[in-house]
């Protein structure tokens, strides 16, 4: 699957994070993970920013942010 960059993308407070994973199940295209049952992991090549993810976590640790 080909990436598509977009202007935004999903950054995750990984220390704060409590990997219940209700990000990973609203992401449109697969985009982030738990890893380790520790905390969420976003795959920054396949993120499009659509902030799906930051509006359903619980704890309120993702943002969207402009891409570097």
């Amino acid at each position: 699957m080909m990436a598509i960059q977009s202007k935004r993308r999903a950054v995750v407070d990984t220390s704060l994070c409590v990997a219940c994973g209700a990000c990973m199940e609203v992401c449109p295209r697969g985009a982030i993970t738990v890893w380790k049952g520790s905390y969420s992991v976003v795959d920054d090549a396949l993120c499009i920013g659509c902030g799906l993810c930051a509006k359903e976590c619980p704890a309120s640790v993702i943002r969207v942010e402009a891409r570097p």
